[in-house]
């Protein structure tokens, strides 16, 4: 996991998007325990504080839960949200990506053919999805 101290993000929200994702790729499976917070925190040299709040934040959404003196847990239903969620910020990519190429005076076939060049690039250097 790693956070990028000089991002416009915040850094819970950093650790709230890498745990979603990870989730989201069945890194964590439901029942399994996420990282102790201390743990974290020592590990990304941050303060407990800042992912006791990730941890608040990924619990809101219901991707994980606490168990009072074990830790944070994934939820059954942790997985399906984590990747809806997933599946959302996609969307709303590609609908920024387009609104840029329409105002930049794109035709539909340049910004169609800009997405899939980019597309099998990316695709190439990566692993099958799940």
């Amino acid at each position: 996991m790693k956070i990028d101290p000089h991002s416009h993000v915040p850094i819970f929200l950093q650790i709230v998007e890498t745990v979603r994702a990870a989730i989201a790729a069945g890194v964590y499976r439901p029942g399994e325990s996420l990282p102790a917070q201390r743990t974290l925190a020592m590990t990304l040299g941050v303060n407990p504080n800042t992912v006791q709040k990730a941890f608040d934040e990924l619990e809101r959404r219901e991707l994980v839960e606490s168990r009072r003196g074990v830790g944070m847990f994934v939820t059954d239903r942790g997985t399906v949200s984590a990747r809806d969620n997933t599946l959302e910020t996609v969307a709303e990519s590609f609908r920024r990506g387009i609104i840029t190429a329409r105002d930049a005076n794109f035709t539909r076939e340049r910004t169609r053919d800009a997405f899939e060049k980019t597309f099998r690039q990316e695709f190439s250097k990566t692993r099958e999805p799940r």
